[in-house]
C-alpha cells in the first residue's frame, strides 16, 4: 500500500535545492514520487516498502535539508520528582520519530518534537511503559491537572491525618508525658496499643499512602527508582520492623524491639501535605498562561441566514461574520466590515490609548471593543489567532531547558540510587554500632533525601519568569534566551521602527511673514495628496482640510507642483523654489536648523511667494530616551545600526545619547557590525524589519519589536509585543532576576541534600548525640520543595525596571 510522507523542511533556498532534495529521495528504493515545494519549503513523497518514514527523514538530513519537526504538547500523569521527569524524557527520546522531548515537571507536561511517521500511539505506549501516561493537551487551555491534583492530595492528607493522629498522640504523647504512657498500659495495655497502631497505620499506608507504593514499587522493580520509591521503602521498612516487633518480638535482641508506627504514619501525612502545598504553588506558577487563556471570550454572536446565533469560539470558521457589541471582547482575529469604534488593544501592544477601527481595519481576538458596534469577518480562528500564538510561545518558553539544567539532569539521574545505597550502608553500620538505632537512621536517610527540590529549582523559575514577562509584554520565543540575555552587555538598536515610530510625521512648520499655517498646510497637502511617497502622506495627514489639486506635476529630483483653488503651489527643494524665480533665503536658516536635527525640510511657495518650510521626520518614540538611559545606567553599552543616512542617524543618536553608530548599513553590514560588537561582549540586537532578520539571527540574542514584520519576529529569540523600546530593559531585568532566582533555588536544593543526608545518617550522633527522627526528615523534605517553589513565585512581583 502506498504511503504519504509530507513535511516542511529547512535549508531550501533555490531551484537547485529542490533538485537535490528530489534526487536524494528518488534514490530510495520504494519511492514512487518525490516533489519538493520551494515556496512552501516542504516535501511530498509517495512511497512503499522497503522505504520507511524514518529512512526518508534520514535521507533528507544527510542531504542537508533536515525535516522541521512538529511540536505536540501532552499532559503527564504520575510524575512526582525530577527523576520521573528524566525517565519519561529518556523513554520518549528513544521512541521512533521523536526529534526531542522536553518534560516540564512543574507543569506536568511534555513537549515532543516529532518527524513525519511518528505515531501518537507509539508515544503513548512509550510513556505508559515508563510509568507516566500522557494525554494530548489542548492548544488553548491550561493543564487540568493543577486544580484537581491539589484537591485530591488535600483529601488524602485529611484522611491520613485522621488515621495517624491517634497513633501520634498515644506514642509521642507517652514519651513526653509519662503519666499517659502508664495510663495506656493500665487500661488497654501496651500490646493492644501496638495492635491498634498497626491497624490504623496499615490503613493509612494502604489508603492515602498507596500512591507511594503504586508508583514507587514498579519503578524500583524496573531498576529506575524515584522519589516515591524512597518514601515507599522508608515507610515500609518502619512499618514492617514495627509489625515484627509487635507480633514476634522474640526475633529481636533485647532492647531493640521498638515500634515506629507513628514515624511511618507521620511521614505519609507530612509528604502528602508538602505535595499539596507544592501542587497549589505550582498551579500559581501557571497563572500567566491561565490569565492569557482567560482573555478569550467563550462564545461569539455569529450572523447566519437564520439570524444572529451565539456559538462556541471553537466552532468558528474563517469567513464567519461576527457581531461585536459595545464593551465586548472581540472573539477572534478578523477584519471590520461594518461599524466604527475604538478598540482597547493594550493586551497586545501595551499601549493604553484605544485604537480607532473602521471598515477594512484588522482587529485582534480578545481585545476589548469600545462604545461602537462592529461587524467583523473572521480571518484567523482557533490555534491560528494572535492570542493562541502568544500562549503557545509562552508555553514553549516555559517548557524549554536552560543550559544550567543539563548539570541538574546528570545529578538527578544517579541521585536516588545513591540515596538507596547510602541508606543500606547507614543501616548496616548502625546494626553493628547500635542496633536499636539502625532502622531510625536508615529510614531517615531515605525520607530526607529530596530530588524534587532539584527538579523544581530551574523549571519553576522559568515558568514564573517567562509568565511575568508575558504580563509585561515580553515574549521569550526561545526559552534558553532567558539565560543568554542575562549576560548581554552591548545592546544594538536598529533606528527606524525601533527607536523611531517608523512613519514620517510633520514635526515643524516655519512660516514666512504674513503666511497662515492652516492655509499653507492645506495647499501643500492638496498637491502632495497626488503622491504616494510616505513623506507626502505625512503632510497630508497633518492637514485639517485637503482640497482638490489640478495640473499636478512631479519635478524630478526637486519636488511637486499643482494648482489649488486657482493658485500655483510648489512643494520641494530649495532649488525648485529658486528655479521658479522665488528667493528662498528668508527661510534658509530654518531649513538648515531642521536638517541638523535629522529632519527633511520642504520649501512651500504659493502664487510665486515664499510661504513656509515644512519639516518632516520619523519621530523618536516617547520612551526611547528613557530606554537608552536605563540601559546605560545599568552599565550596558548602547549602539545604533541603521540604513539611514549619516546626518539623520547622527542627529537621532545625539538626541538619545548614543555615541556608537553605524549608518547607511545594508543587511549584510548590520550582520558584520553585530559580529564586530560580539568581539567585545554579548550582543543583543533589536529590530523590526525584514532587513533586520539576518542581524537578529547573528546576535547572541535577537529581540524583535512586536509591531514589526513577521519575518523579524520569527527570527528573533524575544518579542516585545508593544513598540516600546523600554521593553528591552524589561527583558534583561527579568532575565537577570530569573537567573538569580534559579541560583538561589539550586543553592538551596543541593545544599539541603548535601548537608542533611549525612545528618540523617547519624554523622553528628557520636559527637553531639543527635540523630534525626524520620518524622523530622519527612517534614524537612516536604518543606524543601515548597521552599523552592515559593521562592520562584517571588518573580511574579519582578518589575520592568533595570537595576
Amino acid at each position: 500500500m502506498t504511503e504519504i510522507y509530507y513535511s516542511e523542511i529547512d535549508g531550501m533556498s533555490c531551484a537547485s535545492c529542490v533538485g537535490r532534495v528530489e534526487s536524494a529521495l528518488a534514490k530510495l528504493p520504494g519511492v514512487d514520487s518525490a516533489r519538493a515545494n520551494l515556496a512552501a519549503k516542504s516535501v511530498d513523497v509517495r512511497f512503499n516498502a522497503p522505504t520507511t518514514a524514518d529512512a526518508i527523514t534520514k535521507a533528507l538530513s544527510n542531504a542537508g535539508y533536515p525535516v522541521r519537526p512538529k511540536t505536540l504538547h501532552f499532559d503527564v500523569d504520575g510524575m512526582s520528582c525530577a527523576s520521573c521527569a528524566r525517565r519519561l524524557e529518556t523513554a520518549l527520546n528513544a521512541a521512533t520519530g521523536v526529534a526531542s522531548a522536553r518534560v516540564n515537571f512543574p507543569d506536568n507536561s511534555v513537549a515532543i518534537d516529532i518527524a513525519p511517521g511518528a505515531s501518537i500511539a507509539d508515544l503513548s505506549a512509550a510513556a505508559q511503559k515508563a510509568g507516566y501516561p500522557i494525554t494530548p493537551r489542548a492548544e488553548d487551555i491550561t493543564s487540568p491537572h493543577e486544580h484537581g491534583e491539589a484537591e485530591t492530595l488535600w483529601r488524602d492528607t485529611l484522611i491520613a491525618v485522621a488515621l495517624v493522629l491517634p497513633v501520634f498522640l498515644i506514642e509521642m504523647g507517652g514519651h513526653l508525658i509519662p503519666a499517659l504512657h502508664h495510663f495506656v498500659g493500665q487500661t488497654i495495655g501496651h500490646q493492644t496499643s501496638r495492635v491498634f497502631q498497626f491497624l490504623l497505620i496499615g490503613v493509612a499506608l494502604v489508603g492515602p499512602g498507596r500512591q507511594f507504593y503504586s508508583k514507587g514499587v514498579p519503578a524500583l522493580l524496573r531498576g529506575t527508582p524515584e522519589m516515591n520509591s524512597l518514601v515507599a521503602m522508608g515507610t515500609f521498612a518502619a512499618f514492617a520492623y514495627s509489625s515484627v516487633a509487635t507480633f514476634a518480638p522474640g526475633l529481636f535482641p533485647m532492647g531493640t524491639n521498638n515500634v515506629y508506627f507513628e514515624a511511618a504514619g507521620v511521614i505519609v501525612v507530612l509528604i502528602l501535605l508538602g505535595r499539596t502545598l507544592e501542587a497549589r504553588a505550582k498551579g500559581r506558577a501557571s497563572d500567566a498562561i491561565r490569565a492569557l487563556a482567560g482573555l478569550a471570550p467563550k462564545t461569539a454572536r455569529v450572523i447566519t441566514d437564520a439570524g444572529e446565533l451565539d456559538r462556541p469560539i471553537a466552532s468558528l470558521k474563517v469567513g464567519d461574520l461576527i457581531r461585536v457589541r459595545p464593551g465586548e471582547r472581540i472573539p477572534t482575529d478578523g477584519e471590520v466590515t461594518e461599524g466604527a469604534s475604538l478598540v482597547d488593544e493594550s493586551m497586545i501592544t501595551g499601549e493604553p490609548v484605544p485604537v480607532a477601527k473602521a471598515p477594512g481595519d484588522r482587529v485582534t481576538g480578545a481585545t476589548v471593543n469600545g462604545a461602537g458596534a462592529l461587524t467583523i469577518r473572521a480571518s484567523h480562528v482557533g490555534s491560528d489567532t494572535v492570542l493562541s500564538q502568544i500562549i503557545r510561545m509562552v508555553r514553549d518558553a516555559q517548557g524549554a531547558k536552560l543550559p544550567v539544567e543539563h548539570l541538574v539532569d546528570r545529578i538527578t539521574a544517579v541521585f536516588v540510587p545513591v540515596v538507596i545505597l547510602a541508606a543500606v550502608v547507614t543501616t548496616t553500620i548502625w546494626l553493628f554500632a547500635a542496633p536499636h538505632l539502625a532502622i531510625v537512621a536508615g529510614v531517615s536517610v531515605l525520607i530526607i533525601a529530596c530530588p524534587c527540590a532539584m527538579g523544581l529549582a530551574v523549571p519553576t523559575s522559568i515558568m514564573v519568569g517567562t509568565g511575568r514577562a508575558a504580563e509585561l509584554g515580553v515574549l521569550f520565543r526561545q526559552g534558553d534566551a532567558l539565560q543568554r540575555l542575562r549576560d548581554v552587555n552591548i545592546v544594538a538598536f536598529d533606528k527606524t521602527g525601533t527607536l523611531t515610530a517608523g512613519r514620517p510625521e510633520v514635526t515643524h512648520i516655519e512660516l514666512a511673514p504674513g503666511a497662515d499655517r492652516d492655509s499653507v498646510l492645506s495647499a501643500a497637502a492638496a498637491v502632495e495628496a497626488q503622491s504616494e511617497h510616505p513623506i507626502a502622506q505625512a503632510i497630508v495627514a497633518a492637514a485639517l482640510v485637503v482640497p482638490n489639486a489640478t495640473d499636478f506635476e512631479t519635478v524630478t529630483g526637486r519636488g511637486v507642483r499643482g494648482t489649488v483653488n486657482g493658485r500655483l503651489v510648489l512643494v520641494g527643494s530649495r532649488r525648485l523654489i529658486e528655479e521658479n524665480g522665488i528667493d528662498p533665503s528668508p527661510l534658509d536658516a530654518a531649513a538648515h536648523d531642521r536638517a541638523t536635527l535629522g529632519e527633511t525640510a520642504f520649501f512651500v511657495a504659493i502664487d510665486a511667494r515664499l510661504a513656509a518650510v515644512i519639516a518632516v521626520a520619523d519621530p523618536i518614540k516617547s520612551d526611547a530616551k528613557r530606554a537608552v538611559s536605563n540601559l546605560q545606567d545599568a552599565g550596558i553599552e548602547v549602539a545604533m545600526i541603521t540604513g539611514d543616512n549619516t546626518t539623520t542617524a547622527q542627529a537621532i543618536a545625539d538626541r538619545l545619547g548614543i555615541t556608537r553608530i553605524t549608518a547607511e548599513a545594508m543587511p549584510e553590514t548590520k550582520v558584520e557590525t553585530v559580529r564586530t560588537l560580539a568581539l567585545e561582549g554579548r550582543v543583543a540586537f533589536i529590530g523590526d524589519g525584514i532587513n533586520d532578520a539576518p542581524a537578529l539571527a547573528a546576535a547572541d540574542v535577537g529581540i524583535a519589536i512586536g509591531t514589526g514584520t513577521d519575518v523579524a519576529m520569527e527570527t528573533a529569540d524575544v518579542v516585545l509585543m508593544s513598540g516600546n523600546p523600554q521593553g528591552v530593559a524589561t527583558a534583561i531585568n527579568l532575565s537577570r532576576a530569573s537567573m538569580r532566582n534559579i541560583k538561589q533555588n539550586l543553592g538551596w536544593a543541593f545544599g539541603y541534600n548535601v548537608l542533611l543526608i549525612p545528618v540523617a545518617a547519624g554523622l553528628l550522633y557520636p559527637v553531639f548525640g543527635l540523630l534525626l527522627s524520620p518524622m523530622l526528615g519527612a517534614a524537612a523534605m516536604a518543606l524543601s520543595s515548597v521552599a523552592v517553589v515559593t521562592n520562584a513565585l517571588r518573580l511574579r512581583r519582578a518589575s520592568g525596571e533595570l537595576s
